[in-house]
């Protein structure tokens, strides 16, 4: 396994993702999304890139904006269909989110990793 310092934010969002609960305690998606808030405070704290175009690249995913911030558009997105209370979502519509908040974050990420690498070359 690979020491969590090693590992590239994919790989460290891609183990948060396959285990939420050892990283939050009860998964759920407003617990992941502020642990994903912190990350990225943090980062911007210490000079790293953390979730820096995260919300952009999410509402050109989605193709139209909102006023809501970026765990607004996961829920968009997830749940095309809406919700009711997104503090109180229903157990299949909150693994949902949390599933795709994880495929949106990889994919984010992945295109993030090519357009940096494509700059230095």
């Amino acid at each position: 396994m690979i020491n969590l310092i090693e590992m590239s934010e994919r790989e460290y969002f891609a183990s948060i993702g396959k285990r939420p609960g050892m990283f939050v305690g009860r998964a759920s998606f407003h617990a992941l999304t502020s642990f994903l808030t912190g990350y990225d405070q943090s980062s911007a704290r210490h000079g790293a890139p953390g979730l820096t175009g995260w919300h952009d690249w999410l509402v050109g995913h989605r193709g139209q904006g909102c006023n809501h911030a970026w765990p607004g558009q996961v829920l968009h997105i997830a749940l095309p269909d809406g919700w009711d209370n997104p503090w109180k979502l229903p157990p299949e519509d909150e693994a949902r989110a949390i599933e795709v908040l994880f495929e949106l974050l990889d994919e984010f990420l992945a295109e993030r990793e090519t357009n940096e690498a494509a700059q230095t070359t």
